[in-house]
């Protein structure tokens, strides 16, 4: 399945694939709920999401580094230790802003050493001619797993407006537990034969690595993919609301994005050998272009599915396919630098367009609140911009956290930037909107 690994070992890495990226997509809500129950004010959610997104971005570099140096494996055991000592603090002291800025630093940690750790298993222990679908099974993993956070919170949570956090912390206990026990099913000679390569390629800097033929380039791409996939969350809201979408509707054509993508990760070894890496890939890219190019035009809503689904083809394949490139041009003993440098232009390219879209509020301010939305169920009930009469407490309680900030009165407000202009055409967020009851805890906060 993934190259010399075996079966055993293969399907231990894709448990930790989908395992890492679950607790993660369990724990990021959780602790913003837990922020949400200590009623911290606008900026501490915010320094609460950077405090994940910064500590990855800082530390790409030296992962990198250290996976080409201790080996693939105790670099996974590492971030799993790390991800289940975040789990057991914000278990146990997690009931202050403080801790829980520290626990969710803690976890971009973890999680960022498990991810280069795995892609490295990939890149050093598949064959050429099947890295594109070893990359493939592994992100595919990753996006179940991304699924799978969400879900447990949901079962958890009920019908109530706020989960029992200690409960999803408990969970995440459990998880990470299962997550650093399925490392060491990993065979332990996934970095043997390798350590004269890495220690001659430890030396090297992160420039000279750029320098590499094919290398800056396969990483722009990647960080381009990135971008545009954040930006379709970020455009499709707009596209909505000036079409009389309801949230529901916008909502499913995300879902069909998402589930196209994973379909095409599942095909792309066999699509791979037929057409060959790089042909695959122009493709991929004309096609995400073309499709996201589409969307601009009034067309019938069965057609915009479809549109949405050849974006989610496109932009699927890209990803696993830039890793896979990447680890080709890389040098030898430097693949893990390589894809460590990846993920920091992931987090670069990511944030561009997407902080953009947001700091202009309106109606780009919708993307930003849409996955909150989709929970939502679409309905119809007409917005009432600026108010919010009659709303219980729990019910505004329910919309600070699906929009991380309102005012006394539940009208949403964009954190540092005044309030939403919300169009009139959007459905409104009604006191007994199901989220946050569990529908789609994954809020992006």
């Amino acid at each position: 399945m993934i190259g010399e690994l075996g079966r055993r070992s293969a399907t231990a890495l894709l448990v930790h694939s989908a395992l890492i990226q679950a607790v993660t997509f369990l724990v990021r809500p959780a602790a913003t709920y837990r922020a949400l129950e200590l009623d911290v004010p606008d900026f501490a959610l915010g320094l609460l999401a950077a405090s994940y997104a910064v500590f990855p971005l800082l530390l790409a570099v030296p992962t990198g580094t250290l996976v080409d140096r201790l080996g693939e494996r105790r670099l996974m055991a590492i971030g799993a230790a790390v991800v289940l000592s975040c789990s057991a603090f914000l278990l146990l002291w997690g009931s202050s802003i403080v801790a829980l800025v520290a626990g969710t630093a803690l976890l971009g940690a973890g999680q960022l050493a498990c991810v280069v750790g795995q892609q490295a298993v990939v890149a050093n222990n598949a064959a050429s001619s099947r890295m594109d679908s070893a990359f493939g099974y592994l992100t595919f993993a990753a996006s179940l797993g991304q699924a799978l956070g969400p879900l447990a919170i949901a079962l958890v949570g009920g019908a109530s407006v706020r989960p029992d956090t200690q409960a999803i912390f408990l969970l995440s206990v459990v998880m990470s537990l299962v997550l650093f026990a399925a490392t060491f099913a990993v065979s332990a000679h996934v970095s043997g034969g390798r350590k004269k390569g890495a220690s001659a390629g430890s030396s090297a800097s992160g420039v000279s690595l750029l320098r590499a033929p094919g290398v800056a380039r396969a990483l722009a791409t990647s960080a381009t993919v990135l971008a545009v996939v954040d930006l379709t969350v970020v455009y499709l809201p707009a596209l909505g609301a000036d079409r009389g979408l309801t949230v529901a509707t916008v909502g499913a054509m995300l879902t069909v994005r998402a589930v196209f993508s994973m379909v095409s990760r599942l095909m792309l070894g066999r699509v791979s050998r037929r057409i060959g890496r790089m042909r695959l890939l122009v493709v991929s890219l004309a096609l995400s272009t073309f499709a996201l190019a589409a969307l601009a035009i009034p067309m019938p809503l069965w057609l915009l599915f479809a549109v949405m689904a050849l974006l989610g083809l496109g932009l699927g394949i890209g990803q696993p396919l830039t890793m896979s490139w990447l680890s080709a041009q890389a040098p030898a003993g430097q693949r893990g630098r390589a894809l460590a440098l990846r993920l920091a232009g992931n987090r670069v390219g990511q944030g561009g367009p997407s902080e953009r879209h947001r700091r202009r509020g309106g109606r780009a301010g919708g993307g930003w609140s849409l996955p909150c939305l989709g929970g939502c169920g679409g309905r119809d009930a007409p917005a009432a911009p600026g108010r919010a009469a009659g709303l219980t407490a729990d019910a505004l309680a329910s919309r600070r956290a699906c929009f991380g900030g309102m005012d006394d009165g539940g009208t949403p407000r964009f954190r540092g930037h005044g309030h939403l202009r919300w169009p009139e055409s959007a459905p409104c967020v009604t006191p007994s909107c199901a989220f946050p009851a569990g529908r789609f805890p994954g809020c992006r906060q």
